[in-house]
């Protein structure tokens, strides 16, 4: 039976109660799907560095300036850009096929991973030829690195009630304020950050974005370690900084708008179920072939559940080739992802007869990934922020 015969019922029972569906979009792999991967392997064999391999997990923040930069050389980075930004004018889904492979390979993608999947695109849909020209041809050749300033102290995911300021002079616009859980801002040149640009506003009006240099005088990055010894994220400090008129991008007091839609660019990619990939092939790789029932059945848990969410992230993919609006299913793919990702060391725990002091590559990894897999369900928006988008778009609220 067709998926969408399967579903009908269901969908009819739904309509009748007044609750909007979504149809599935299938992800269509282009004609040279396996040359691509092929390429890519041989790509990481040769540059792929051979360092500690606990850093494997959760990769897409693990920061290595040099495999970037080799990395934009190959042309895997700007894949859909224009060429005359440095980009390749790629097809989406072979960039989808580019970003699966190197997560599998826990390659360390974290420099120029926020730049080449949400900074660059926004500037390709709001920003201007000026903006294009100062930061696109950078961050193509994996050499100039991005950072999201969303969250604020006492303001979390709910990201109208931002404080930060930005008041605009005759020299350009004076910038005062901190945002915190600002990952890779230690490592990043440019901060795409949203500001309330209008006084007395309140809530989603009067919010813009802008595009701030971190080494303009009066800005402040503070790493913030987490319980692995770790400094993905940082706080950072504006102090009467100044920066130019040209360093908005769009259009002022519809900051709001722009950024809930890269947000959408951020939530449903395969990072968003292959942060703990890592733990997962070396239990596989451990356990040999004469592994205990329990571990064996653990496994087929965990495959099982990646193959479906991999099928859900890429019919995002596909309806964002499309040219459609995902953002609901994103949020989905977000959410089960995350809980997906947290929920995995948990289970190699439970099945895994060994101490978390020993030294093995399994036992390093999943010390790793019980302290840090908590905060992935904090960045790119809390479950009750995701699950509030889902039901809005549900027609339940």
């Amino acid at each position: 039976m067709e998926r969408r015969e399967a579903l009908a019922p269901c969908d009819g029972f739904l309509h009748q109660a007044g609750v909007q569906t979504f149809a599935f979009h299938p992800f269509e792999a282009p004609e040279n799907a396996q040359a691509i991967r092929h390429d890519l392997r041989a790509f990481l064999a040769e540059n792929q560095p051979n360092d500690e391999p606990v850093r494997r997990a959760n990769c897409w923040t693990t920061f290595d300036p040099g495999f970037s930069r080799a990395l934009g050389q190959a042309g895997y980075i700007g894949m859909l850009w224009p060429k005359e930004y440095g980009g390749h004018e790629r097809d989406p889904l072979e960039r989808y096929i580019v970003l699966e492979e190197l997560l599998a390979a826990g390659a360390p993608v974290g420099a120029h991973w926020i730049a080449d999947r949400q900074t660059g695109p926004l500037l390709l849909r709001y920003g201007t030829e000026e903006q294009r020209r100062k930061y696109l041809p950078g961050m193509a050749r994996g050499e100039l690195y991005a950072c999201i300033g969303l969250s604020e102290p006492g303001s979390g995911s709910d990201l109208a009630s931002v404080r930060t300021s930005a008041r605009r002079t005759e020299e350009g616009w004076l910038i005062n304020g901190q945002k915190v859980w600002t990952t890779g801002a230690h490592i990043s040149h440019v901060m795409l950050a949203l500001i309330r640009s209008e006084e007395g506003s309140e809530r989603q009006q009067g919010l813009s974005q802008f595009l701030i240099d971190l080494d303009t005088p009066g800005v402040t990055v503070r790493p913030i370690e987490d319980m692995f010894g770790g400094a993905d994220f940082n706080e950072v400090f504006f102090e009467d900084v100044l920066i130019p008129h040209g360093a908005l991008v769009g259009t002022e007091g519809e900051g709001w708008k722009q950024a809930t839609a890269e947000l959408a660019l951020e939530r449903s990619g395969p990072e968003r179920y292959l942060s703990s990939h890592a733990l997962l092939v070396e239990l596989i790789d451990a356990c040999g072939d004469d592994a205990d029932p329990a571990i064996i059945a653990t496994i087929g848990r965990l495959v099982s559940d990646m193959w479906t969410l991999r099928q859900m992230s890429m019919s995002v993919a596909a309806k964002l080739a499309a040219g459609h609006d995902p953002t609901v299913e994103a949020s989905i793919v977000k959410d089960l992802g995350n809980t997906y990702e947290q929920e995995l060391p948990q289970m190699v725990q439970a099945v895994v007869d060994l101490q978390l002091t020993d030294d093995s590559t399994l036992a390093r990894m999943l010390t790793m990934l019980l302290q840090v897999s908590p905060s992935f369900s904090l960045r790119g928006g809390t479950r009750e922020i995701l699950r509030g988008i889902v039901a809005r778009g549900l027609g339940l609220r």
